[in-house]
């Protein structure tokens, strides 16, 4: 029988505890259970450029709509919030999905300032490369060496992960050209510079739209 909507285990998230090497996150394999996880990703849209596409500049199934209704709504967002003792009850959300990583992808980098929060929720089944660890997100303790880090983690098995944005919260991952289906949910701040990033992000669902856009 088709899975009518997809239930994360936010019992899981509860019960991880936040590790701090090398800053402060949590990971959750198997939020998106194995069951609904192949059902996603075979109603995943098809995404054959790079880049982040908010949802609504791309044509989504039933049930990845129900699936970012629950990203964005108040359950995860209370879990994160303990988890973490934070106030996020008025933090913006801004959600993005990717289905394709480019050669120049992965960088190291930390996220904007605007961002006080970043979940990234990976919808990917097994694969080859992701075994000779490309692609697979590093948690670094550094900003210079991407071998350097304390905690690699397969962008598969619907696995959550989340931390708090901070001075050192530097992440990349090793070349992978390919698919690779993440959602990445943003808290923003509330300042002028998050405005900005949401204004853009608005224009860019309009812009991906259009018919002539890339």
């Amino acid at each position: 029988m088709p899975v009518a909507s997809v239930r994360p285990d936010y019992a899981a998230l509860q019960k991880t505890p936040v590790s701090e090497d090398p800053f402060p996150h949590v990971v959750v394999p198997d939020f998106i259970r194995p069951d609904d996880l192949t059902a996603l990703h075979g109603s995943l849209p098809q995404i054959t450029s790079g880049g982040s596409f908010p949802p609504n500049a791309l044509t989504l199934s039933p049930l990845v709509k129900d699936l970012i209704a629950q990203m964005e709504g108040p359950e995860l967002r209370d879990l994160i919030a303990d988890k973490f003792g934070l106030d996020l009850h008025d933090a913006p959300v801004m959600l993005t999905m990717r289905g394709r990583t480019r050669e120049k992808d992965g960088r190291i980098h930390r996220d904007s300032t605007a961002k006080r929060v970043t979940v990234l929720l990976y919808l990917n089944l097994p694969d080859a490369a992701f075994q000779r660890q490309e692609g697979c997100l590093r948690l670094l303790r550094g900003p210079d060496d991407v071998e350097n880090y304390a905690a690699e983690i397969s962008p598969t098995r619907g696995t959550l992960v989340v931390f708090p944005n901070c001075e050192t919260s530097w992440h990349g991952h090793r070349r992978y050209v390919g698919p690779r289906y993440t959602i990445q949910l943003n808290y923003m701040e509330t300042g002028s510079k998050a405005r900005s990033e949401l204004r853009r992000h608005k224009l860019s669902a309009l812009a991906k739209r259009l018919p002539f856009a890339a």
